[in-house]
């Protein structure tokens, strides 16, 4: 069988556009997806180390109700507290999330509206933060540590 040499060029290109989709298919699967938790009934998700991981969790930062950001003065926005262990109590006292560490400086959560209490520890610090979750609306509380903290943190 002989094959013309324009059909030889499109199945050249058929299989290199497969083979260019398969190899993106690929690389877009490799990106991790932080799991998301529960505890208490309450959903959470944490994560943000590297780049790729970082970026997906600004994009769905919006889409939940509490969004806890765990930073370090001093530092490029890049380098971030990881590791810091999360409290959230209900304004009655209730503990619903219970001494959670979070996977990568960004942590959010389903809160239903009203108002809670987040402690956050990491470094030796701790820090404790009233907050208002209302309906439709993101509720972003940014956790910020003396650079002291990342250095204590680093030798613990």
């Amino acid at each position: 069988m002989i094959i013309s040499s324009r059909l030889r060029q499109a199945l050249a290109m058929s299989f290199g556009t497969a083979a260019l989709a398969a190899t993106l298919g690929t690389a877009q699967a490799t990106v991790y997806n932080p799991p998301i938790n529960m505890a208490h009934g309450i959903e959470y998700m944490s994560g943000g180390v590297g780049d790729d991981e970082a970026q997906l969790m600004q994009t769905v930062l919006p889409r939940w109700p509490a969004s806890f950001v765990f930073t370090v003065a001093g530092q490029p926005a890049g380098e971030a507290a990881t590791a810091v262990e999360v409290t959230v109590r209900s304004a009655d006292g209730e503990v619903l999330i219970d001494h959670v560490r979070a996977g990568g400086p960004y942590m959010v959560a389903r809160l239903e509206p009203g108002n809670y209490l987040v402690e956050a520890a990491w470094g030796g610090h701790t820090q404790t933060q009233q907050i208002t979750v209302h309906a439709g609306v993101d509720t972003r509380t940014e956790f910020k540590w003396p650079e002291e903290a990342g250095v204590h943190s680093a030798h613990s």
